[in-house]
């Protein structure tokens, strides 16, 4: 059975006051109007412009008269989003946003006691970004998809429509008679993300017409187990640093000693967490290598991983971003 949009709110019960992360497309528009709603008076927006299409000034233009008419607060943030020397353009984008939320709660309203920000994925671009994962050969963190709720830089992340479907959503605009913008990128078929929406979902979805529900609980099942390894790699973590938070990172030798995958395991999370870089496995693959390798104190260590590089400091591995 479809999770209907006012069923997902009502089972929403984020920390206020709350913040919606507001494009002015058709999804934060519902998420946003549902939100105010339930919420009156405790709920603002926030937009951030990346400037990365030509229509960006249009959707910030949206968003203006779109809270003015609900009398929602709404705060805009610039930010730098072109992708760096091997890191791609969604990352980028990605990275540039939640640093623009950062700064949003942390730094513009440091006043409002704002913690909680609502993000407007919905169960369409769930079974998206697993298709992208699957693609690019993703382990059990990729495949898990987009979790519905997420810890990052101090704030808590909710996607409180993960199970709701983007043509319940449409319909419930149109009941609410609600305008939103629509982003001309989203039938640009170079993103492999529209392709996968316009060309391998639609046969996909007419074949398992019922698929929801099922697939929200395999992705739970992976999710599951990727926080087990999570849990793992924050003993070891602390474990080849002995305990020193102002280590750069882990203790070579102590990391020898971990089993292979364990090591791996451990340093996928140390990169991950402490410095949001996801290495490929020819990266991981080789940077672990080299600290088997690394049997003397004079023995050199530089790789690149995702946007930066690890070196040897002293006795530890560092990551540094050039």
């Amino acid at each position: 059975m479809e999770v209907t949009l006012d069923a997902a709110i009502s089972a929403f019960q984020p920390e206020l006051p709350l913040a919606v992360g507001f494009s002015g497309g058709a999804d934060s528009t519902a998420l946003l109007q549902a939100c105010a709603a339930k919420w009156p008076g405790q709920v603002s927006a926030v937009h951030v412009n990346h400037g990365l299409q030509t229509a960006a000034a249009a959707f910030e233009r949206q968003c203006v008269a779109v809270c003015s008419q609900l009398n929602i607060p709404l705060t805009v943030i610039p930010v730098q989003a072109r992708a760096e020397p091997g890191q791609s353009p969604e990352a980028a984008a990605r990275t540039a946003r939640y640093q623009g939320f950062s700064d949003f709660v942390h730094t513009q309203h440091q006043q409002s006691d704002i913690k909680n920000i609502a993000l407007a994925h919905h169960a369409d671009d769930q079974l998206e970004t697993f298709f992208i994962a699957l693609s690019r050969g993703a382990g059990l963190a990729g495949l898990s998809a987009m979790p519905l709720r997420l810890e990052r830089m101090g704030i808590t992340y909710w996607r409180p429509l993960l199970q709701v479907s983007a043509a319940e959503i449409r319909r419930w605009l149109t009941y609410n008679q609600l305008e939103f913008a629509e982003d001309p990128s989203n039938t640009d078929m170079r993103f492999l993300r529209n392709r996968i929406r316009l060309q391998l979902l639609p046969p996909w979805k007419q074949t398992f017409a019922q698929f929801q529900q099922p697939f929200a609980r395999s992705l739970a099942h992976i999710a599951q187990a990727q926080n087990l390894l999570d849990e793992v790699a924050v003993g070891d973590l602390a474990s080849v640093m002995s305990g020193q938070s102002d280590l750069p990172g882990p203790k070579i030798k102590a990391l020898q000693k971990l089993s292979p995958n364990r090591q791996v395991n451990t340093v996928r999370y140390w990169l991950a967490s402490r410095h949001q870089a996801i290495p490929s496995t020819a990266q991981l693959t080789e940077l672990l290598h080299q600290v088997a390798d690394c049997a003397t104190r004079g023995h050199h260590i530089e790789i690149k991983v995702a946007h930066g590089k690890v070196v040897r400091e002293d006795d530890c591995l560092a990551w540094y971003n050039p």
